[in-house]
């Protein structure tokens, strides 16, 4: 499992609850949790799951970090607008649209 998408896991099961890892692997047993918790820990069962769950949503948004670096800046899109008017604003952007598609079935 990836220790990012494991260290998010831990925060989407048990929001607001302390905790640390010791160690530099993903798991439970290098899970340090702490006794002020109202929540126990969660399961190794069920960090697999949310880092699976995490992951999956990172990578099918892809096309969204895709589509925000190819972007013109504010500045350029407005210059866009200003000198070519909404149609050619919306063709700049189309353009990057075209290039990187949302997946089908991705909200």
């Amino acid at each position: 499992m990836n220790i990012p998408f494991y260290t998010q896991a831990i925060s989407s099961l048990r929001p607001g609850c302390a905790w640390r890892l010791v160690g530099d692997d993903d798991s439970t047993q290098n899970l340090e949790w702490s006794l002020e918790n109202k929540l126990p820990p969660p399961s190794q069962k069920e960090l697999i799951e949310e880092a699976a769950r995490l992951q999956q949503v990172y990578e099918n948004n892809q096309y969204q970090r895709d589509r925000a670096a190819s972007y013109p800046s504010i500045e350029d899109q407005l210059d866009t607008l200003y000198h070519q008017g909404y149609d050619g604003w919306k063709a700049s952007i189309s353009e990057v649209k075209t290039k990187y598609p949302k997946p089908e079935g991705v909200e």
